[in-house]
C-alpha cells in the first residue's frame, strides 16, 4: 500500500465550511488521530467535519453518519478505477475490463485498502458495534473507504486530487488485477480446480450461527471428496464471506497434497 510523502492540501473554495476542534464531538481525540490518518491517506482536510463524518457509523449516530458520503464515494470509485483500467489495459475488451473493475471495487479489495490505511483505528462506532467487533467488520471497513473518497472529493473539489489518492491507495492491486487468479473468487477457483481433476464439487455446510443480528458470525465447513484432505472450517460476518475464506484455505491445502490424488 502506497501513500504520498507530502499530503495534498485541499484547494480553497468559495463556500468553505471549515470545522474547528470545537465543532467536533467533545471529549473526542479525533483531531489528534487525524494527523496519523492524514499521512496514511496522503491528503490533508480543510473541513475537519468531513473525515469525521466519513468515519462515523450509523450505530454512533443514526442521522449524521457516513452513508451519504459512501453513496458518493462508490460512484467516484467506479469511475476512477474504470478510467485507470481503460488506460492501463488498452488491449482488453469490455467484458474483461468489467470483471477487472468488479474485482477491484468488491468488498475484499476495499478491506485490503482499509487495512493498509489502518482505518479500524479511526472508526467512530456505537458501543454495541464496538463490542460486536465492528472495528474489524469487513462491510464497515469497505464502506469507510468509499465514504473517505467522497469526503476527499467534497473537500478538495478536485477530481485529479481524488484520483491521485485513490490510485495511490490501490498501488499494485491495479497492476496485478490482470492475473487470472485475481479475477475469480476462491469458490470459483476451487470448483474449476476440482473439475479439471475430475473430482466431485465441494460441499459447504453451515455449522453454526453465533450471536444475534446484526452482529452474527457464520461458521461454515468446506468438504472435498479427496483422500487425506481434511475439512476446512472458517467463520465470517456473512455465510458468503465464510465460504470464500474456507474455499481459499482449501485451495492452499490442496496444492500442498501429493500429486497422486485418490477419491475417498
Amino acid at each position: 500500500m502506497k501513500s504520498t510523502s507530502q499530503p495534498y492540501k485541499a484547494l480553497p473554495t468559495a463556500k468553505k465550511n471549515s470545522a474547528t476542534m470545537e465543532t467536533l464531538p467533545k471529549g473526542s481525540d479525533f483531531v489528534q488521530r487525524l494527523a496519523v490518518l492524514t499521512r496514511k491517506l496522503g491528503y490533508e482536510f480543510s473541513d475537519l467535519s468531513l473525515p469525521n463524518l466519513a468515519l462515523t457509523h450509523r450505530s454512533f449516530d443514526s442521522k449524521k453518519n457516513y452513508e451519504r458520503l459512501e453513496f458518493l464515494g462508490d460512484a467516484l470509485l467506479g469511475m476512477i478505477i474504470g478510467e485507470a483500467l481503460y488506460h492501463r489495459y488498452p488491449n482488453q475488451n469490455e467484458g474483461r475490463l468489467t470483471r477487472m473493475r468488479a474485482t477491484l471495487v468488491r468488498q475484499e479489495s476495499l478491506v485490503t485498502i482499509a487495512q493498509g490505511l489502518e482505518l479500524s483505528n479511526h472508526l467512530i462506532l456505537g458501543i454495541g458495534e464496538r463490542k460486536g467487533g465492528g472495528r474489524n467488520r469487513a462491510s464497515i471497513l469497505a464502506d469507510a473507504v468509499e465514504s473517505l473518497i467522497g469526503a476527499i472529493y467534497l473537500d478538495s473539489q478536485d477530481m485529479e486530487i481524488t484520483r491521485h489518492c485513490v490510485l495511490a491507495w490501490y498501488g499494485d492491486l491495479i497492476d496485478n488485477v490482470n492475473d487470472q487468479k485475481a479475477l475469480k473468487d476462491a469458490k470459483s477457483r476451487l470448483q474449476e480446480w476440482l473439475q479439471s481433476k475430475q473430482f466431485d464439487l465441494p460441499h459447504y455446510e453451515l455449522v453454526e450461527t453465533r450471536g444475534n443480528a446484526p452482529y452474527q458470525i457464520f461458521v461454515v465447513r468446506c468438504q472435498v471428496n479427496i483422500n487425506n484432505c481434511p475439512d476446512i472450517t472458517e467463520s465470517g460476518e456473512s455465510r458468503r464471506i465464510a465460504e470464500q475464506k474456507a474455499a481459499e484455505l482449501m485451495i492452499n491445502q490442496l496444492h500442498k497434497l501429493p500429486a497422486a490424488f485418490k477419491k475417498r
